[in-house]
């Protein structure tokens, strides 16, 4: 029998705790704050703010956002970041992808301080967590461990099978499942055999951007299976990188999209935000 892994539901919970814990903080005179800089106005990215707004609304983190056209220069966007880094006020910064082509998105992020890095993009965190050592995590793979855990989904020992390599997703997931003793397999574009690989995976891990490439075929039976895709097709429908309902009658477990991995990444935000107000109240 397939158990479906609620995201909704499990970032309803999140949610409920950290409510709890940010009226907490402001009870000692700290009022988490999280500030998002966007350059350009890319749809999807207005969506993900408006979404981020709601999200921080809901457990009481104060939000702002930090709009710019598409032309803002690269230094300009530097010049407002370390401002935001010297604002003991704001507790987060998260820069939402992509930026336009003239900007260098990995300088942006080193411009982040790693405290205030609540997007896990800044090389120190990179660095600490790939260490084992107490890091802000990038927020999807967090959000997909978070959901393992819930679910009581064993991964000691287990194959672990990522799909793509992206610095947002499938690198921070390869670390993330090393500690949790994962044996960790990577597959991307120049892969060869990926479908035999797939096959003897406990765990897969799909974030390649390919409208339902895993197939039933695919996978083993009972295999867990984490859908991080997000893929809108003209008509507007939204499909995950797996063939959702013909995969679900062999998986043990399975992230349905929408309503798996995305509303996880959100709440891992937030639990990031209020982590960052907790430690630079220490």
């Amino acid at each position: 029998m397939t158990e479906i892994i609620d995201g909704k539901e499990l970032a309803k919970k999140v949610r409920k705790d950290l409510k709890l814990e940010v009226k907490k903080l402001k009870e000692k005179g700290i009022n988490p704050k999280l500030a998002v800089v966007m350059v350009g106005d890319d749809p999807g990215s207005q969506v993900y703010v408006k979404n981020k707004s709601k999200a921080c609304e809901k457990v009481g983190i104060e939000f702002e956002e930090f709009l710019f056209d598409s032309d803002t220069s690269e230094e300009k966007l530097l010049e407002v970041i370390q401002k935001l880094n010297s604002d003991n006020s704001i507790h987060g910064i998260l820069l939402q992808s992509p930026v336009p082509k003239h900007i260098n998105i990995n300088k942006a992020f080193r411009t982040i301080l790693p405290e205030k890095d609540v997007d896990g993009f800044n090389p120190i965190n990179v660095g600490n967590l790939s260490i084992g050592e107490d890091a802000f995590i990038s927020c999807t793979p967090y959000g997909i461990i978070k959901m393992l855990e819930e679910y009581s989904i064993e991964t000691v020992g287990k194959n672990a099978v990522i799909l793509g390599r992206s610095n947002i997703v499938g690198k921070p997931m390869i670390q993330c499942m090393l500690n949790k003793n994962s044996t960790v397999t990577v597959c991307h574009s120049k892969t060869k055999n990926i479908e035999e690989i797939i096959r003897n995976a406990d765990i897969v891990i799909a974030a390649i951007g390919k409208p339902q490439f895993v197939k039933a075929d695919m996978v083993k039976d009972g295999a867990v299976i984490i859908d991080v895709g997000i893929n809108r097709l003209e008509d507007g429908t939204i499909l995950g990188d797996v063939d959702y309902e013909k995969v679900a009658k062999k998986a043990s477990y399975i992230t349905p999209v929408p309503g798996g991995v995305g509303p996880m990444t959100i709440a891992m935000l937030l639990n990031n935000v209020v982590k960052a107000a907790k430690l630079q109240l220490k």
